[in-house]
């Protein structure tokens, strides 16, 4: 744990994990939910990852921080200093690119439960839409850091997710967008809540599972038995 404070809503907490890599942070992120649960255990409590446990309340998240470095990890891939786009390198454009273009594919990994989708409403701090800005935190997918530092949080997942499935799925559509070179849609400016025209996430799980039953970038980066088996999994839900 690298920090913790106080959030919003009573008895809420955020939770700061140091960054690692993609297997080594879902580990950490499954051991701290299963150890919180064990000590609050022991005093009698209990705790819940719920999404959205409270509709009056604002809803618990996920935000996931993804960076690229090189195999020395030597060198921040997604940061030039020559860009124009808040330093983000071209490489770094193409894997945000490829993100946003596959996001409501792959919600079904950062929104498993029927309750996961309760916690998507306006005003809430948690994000009704696909669309990227600088710092901005009523986007989907936000830019943050700087230098060494610049990275791409996505926004959109809840504290109910499976790690192992959301790091997964969001580095597949990062990796689509590099291979194919997508280009980076223009920024979003403003609140993003009361956008028009801007796409928006799934409304439901039985939504976000056809869109993930209609993903070829996701059948072909986990295989046709995986999403197979997770969307017997979310239609038995």
């Amino acid at each position: 744990v690298e920090n913790s404070k106080g959030e919003w809503g009573p008895g809420q907490e955020e939770i700061n994990i140091r960054y690692a890599e993609a297997l080594e942070m879902a580990d950490r992120h499954t051991i701290l939910k299963n150890g919180i649960k064990e000590m609050a255990h022991l005093h009698g409590k209990a705790i819940t990852f719920m999404a959205k446990w409270n509709y009056a309340l604002a809803g618990s998240s996920c935000h996931i921080h993804l960076s690229l470095w090189d195999d020395k990890v030597k060198k921040a891939l997604f940061h030039d200093e020559k860009s124009k786009t808040h330093g983000l390198s071209d490489l770094g454009q193409q894997f945000l690119a490829g993100q946003l273009a596959h996001a409501r594919e792959l919600t079904y990994f950062l929104a498993p439960n029927i309750n996961s989708y309760k916690r998507f409403v306006n005003g809430t701090f948690a994000p009704t839409n696909v669309v990227w800005s600088n710092d901005n935190r009523t986007a989907g997918f936000r830019l943050c850091g700087h230098g060494k530092s610049l990275r791409v949080e996505c926004r959109i997942g809840g504290a109910d997710l499976n790690p192992y499935l959301a790091f997964a799925g969001l580095i597949a559509g990062g990796l689509a967008g590099i291979e194919n070179k997508m280009k980076l849609e223009p920024e979003f400016s403003g609140d993003a809540y009361v956008g028009e025209g801007i796409p928006s996430l799934p409304k439901s799980l039985r939504d976000a599972l056809t869109e993930l039953e209609n993903s070829a970038t996701l059948r072909a980066a986990l295989g046709d038995e995986v999403v197979e088996h997770y969307l017997h999994t979310g239609r038995w839900e």
